[in-house]
């Protein structure tokens, strides 16, 4: 193959797949892209606490200013899979939890949510050479995009001990969903998910609880991660997406921890 032809292949996968991991989860609610000023954290010893309002969550959420070498923006980027949680389906009641997840959603009854999408930085391709040399750069920086990782970070907030049945009910869901589940919206779009995993979580915030889930996308065995993390009464999720992935250019990786390092700071 040509080094032109293969640069334009390159190209045509990249944009592919990145339409494809914005349309697939990213939705919920979600405001500025900055990080506001601090505001009241939440903490350990707070997990009967009143739940924070969306707009107390929209302090505490990670911005670009709190994340090095990541584009941090709205998570509705690309559209939504559902409009609301009343439109998203589950095959199976205990597996509700982490299609929420999946899906853009908190994992729980929650009184507010809030979320991002951190996509860790690339070098963007400016070239228009056709040169080998210039051809070359480009290729490369379409290999740096492919490699970026996405994730979708969420805070929910709850009231009385209902972050802690939150969480137990991820927990549950984790262990009796091993054999997968099926999401749909309205009924219509469908994903389906083949296999749950519980994997190593940070061990950050009061609990923790991680997973890695595999589906199928166009034909392809894909598996995205995912943590639940619970700080007093307010959960923070963290949803992880790689391009590469996706492509069928890469086998492992896993939520950033730095990602979930500055996002525990600002509850801390």
């Amino acid at each position: 193959m040509k080094r032109s032809s293969r640069v334009r292949t390159s190209a045509t996968v990249t944009v592919s797949v990145l339409s494809l991991a914005l349309i697939t989860g990213c939705g919920g609610d979600s405001g500025s892209e900055d990080s506001k000023d601090s505001a009241d954290k939440g903490s350990s010893s707070t997990a009967a606490a009143k739940a924070f309002s969306a707009a107390e969550l929209e302090k505490l959420i990670i911005g670009k200013a709190d994340l090095d070498g990541y584009e941090v923006q709205s998570a509705d980027t690309g559209g939504k899979f559902a409009e609301s949680k009343d439109q998203v389906t589950v095959t199976d009641a205990k597996c509700e939890p982490l299609g929420y997840v999946l899906t853009g959603f908190a994992p729980g009854d929650e009184s507010a949510y809030v979320n991002r999408m951190a996509t860790e930085k690339s070098t963007e391709p400016t070239s228009t050479s056709t040169s080998d040399e210039s051809l070359d750069d480009l290729e490369d920086s379409l290999q740096d995009i492919m490699g970026s990782t996405m994730t979708i970070v969420s805070l929910s907030s709850y009231d009385g001990g209902a972050a802690e049945q939150t969480m137990k009910s991820v927990a549950d869901a984790v262990a009796g969903c091993a054999s997968g589940f099926t999401v749909s919206a309205k009924g219509q779009d469908t994903q389906k998910f083949t296999k749950v995993a519980e994997e190593k979580s940070s061990k950050t915030g009061d609990e923790s609880v991680a997973f890695a889930v595999t589906g199928k996308v166009d034909g392809d065995t894909t598996t995205v991660h995912g943590e639940v993390v619970r700080h007093g009464s307010t959960v923070a999720t963290y949803y992880s997406i790689s391009l590469a992935a996706l492509a069928g250019k890469q086998d492992k990786y896993s939520i950033p921890a730095e990602v979930i390092k500055a996002q525990a700071a600002k509850l801390s």
